[in-house]
């Protein structure tokens, strides 16, 4: 269970939630131009630098977000029980699903320029080695100017247009946003109580959805997006991003898995697509750290490797 919000200030910003029963060791991960992603399915080398987080398994970047150097973000979501891969098809783009970020980032500027690819391609149900299973996803693509979710389930590939700058989970995207048509009421400005004798803020929003359901959290995460203050400072442009994506931060123990294990928000991510930065903080880590994309590590022959910081550590006044 995981949320993608973006949205576009002064500049882009993209980025995630990673909600989950465990964790992978995740790590910030920059790879350089020219790096090469070699599988049992393909091997091609990126054209573009990109940063974001990822699991690396033999020096392979599994990305779950990430943005390369010309501003173009996306990021995988689980999609259990819709997402549909098939085997690889003569003619087509055939990718698998952990192929797909570092294929689309590390070849594409923007979404424009992979329009016309995306409509040949089939995902496949290739996994990396027997240790990994394939990951069930659907995907969301921004850049400044556009953003687009990517679904293919039984019934084919879907390109939906996102205006709406979020893509949570369950069930698929076009049911999302007929979901949303249940709060075109919903606002921001004030309105005086009817019949009761007191003053109370935040009336416009009473029937906003609470819960950590998918539908839920992706009418939320759209209200808070839709009515966030815009800035053209940089720090408040990202503390708008994380306190967004903190309204629907899952704290451990309020979800249980079908297993009974709890669920948490292990992470979030915000990526300045504009200028190249990567900021992230932790479950237990509430400071934000951040790490830029420059012409060493983007021109280098490895990937820079950063664990992410899950320690907790308070600020003593006295």
């Amino acid at each position: 269970m995981c949320t993608c919000l973006e949205f576009t200030n002064k500049h882009h910003y993209f980025g995630r939630t990673l909600d989950l029963e465990y964790h992978y060791n995740e790590e910030a991960v920059i790879t350089p131009r020219n790096y090469e992603f070699k599988s049992k399915g393909n091997t091609f080398n990126t054209k573009y630098a990109l940063i974001g987080t990822a699991m690396v398994v033999e020096d392979y970047p599994f990305y779950y977000e990430a943005a390369n150097e010309c501003g173009l973000a996306m990021a995988g979501l689980n999609f259990p029980n819709n997402a549909k891969y098939n085997d690889p098809i003569e003619g087509k783009l055939n990718l698998a699903a952990f192929e797909l970020v570092p294929y689309i980032l590390g070849n594409y500027k923007d979404i424009r320029s992979l329009r016309a690819d995306l409509a040949n391609l089939n995902i496949t149900n290739l996994t990396y080695n027997e240790k990994l299973p394939v990951a069930t996803l659907h995907f969301m693509i921004s850049d400044e100017n556009s953003s687009i979710v990517l679904e293919q389930t039984k019934t084919g590939l879907k390109i939906y247009e996102n205006p709406y700058g979020v893509m949570t989970n369950n069930p698929e995207f076009f049911l999302q946003v007929e979901n949303l048509n249940k709060y075109i009421t919903l606002t921001n400005e004030y309105k005086e109580p009817q019949g009761l004798n007191y003053t109370c803020g935040g009336l416009g929003g009473v029937g906003l959805p609470g819960d950590y359901s998918s539908m839920s959290r992706f009418v939320r995460v759209e209200f808070l997006r839709r009515f966030r203050t815009k800035s053209s400072d940089e720090l408040a442009s990202v503390s708008s991003f994380f306190h967004i994506l903190g309204a629907v931060s899952m704290v451990s123990g309020s979800v249980l898995t079908a297993k009974g294990l709890p669920d948490k928000t292990y992470y979030t991510s915000c990526i300045n697509t504009s200028l190249g930065i990567y900021y992230y903080r932790t479950y237990d880590n509430f400071t934000i750290s951040s790490l830029a994309l420059n012409d060493d590590n983007m021109n280098q022959n490895y990937l820079t490797r950063i664990p992410l910081d899950m320690s907790l550590r308070i600020n003593k006044l006295n």
